[in-house]
């Protein structure tokens, strides 16, 4: 962006401040690749899942596993880890700790072609994964407490295990009902 044009968005944004209370979108430029960064909350927390999520990887399952006191997690402590982390880092807070069946019943459902970061894949035995990322091309990445590895693991909508095992046996996506996220008060 030219200097020109940062000056005129900065005294907009002081000249009509109801501007900046607005979902305002920033564009930014480096060497010759341009960006949007769109400020709203919960626009913020789907951005901060993926690297919220991959530091849960390869960590130990344990059923009733708390990441930060025992070092392991379950499915229910691992989406709530990284649902909480997201939420904090976009000035929000995520409700609480819930069992799978809680969480579901706090989700609705969603098209397959409407999945973004922090959806849920869930199976008819409701074995459950996140999709922790979504790639521009649409290839899904999910993350979840595998108990036959005994670690979190993941694998991508590409993965043979996702055509033979979790398509074959989908009850749907799902998104968390946007109660589950309120405003973080502030300080």
């Amino acid at each position: 962006m030219r200097r020109a044009t940062i000056h005129l968005i900065l005294v907009l944004i002081w000249a009509v401040p109801t501007l900046a209370s607005l979902s305002l979108v920033i564009e930014t430029q480096h060497e010759d690749i341009q960006t949007s960064v769109d400020s709203t909350p919960t626009v913020l927390f789907r951005q901060f899942i993926p690297s919220i999520a991959e530091q849960f990887i390869g960590m130990p399952v344990l059923v009733g596993g708390r990441p930060n006191q025992t070092g392991s997690t379950d499915n229910s402590w691992l989406f709530y880890s990284i649902y909480a982390g997201a939420a904090n880092k976009a000035g929000l807070v995520y409700k609480n700790l819930m069992p799978m069946d809680l969480l579901l019943d706090n989700a609705h459902s969603i098209k397959a072609d409407d999945v973004q970061n922090g959806d849920l894949i869930v199976l008819n035995n409701d074995l459950t994964a996140m999709v922790y990322q979504v790639d521009p091309s649409g290839r899904m990445h999910f993350i979840y407490a595998s108990k036959k590895r005994g670690e979190v693991t993941t694998f991508n909508s590409d993965h043979l295990v996702y055509y033979a095992y979790w398509l074959e046996h989908l009850k749907g996506f799902f998104r968390i009902n946007e109660q589950m996220l309120m405003p973080a008060r502030r300080k």
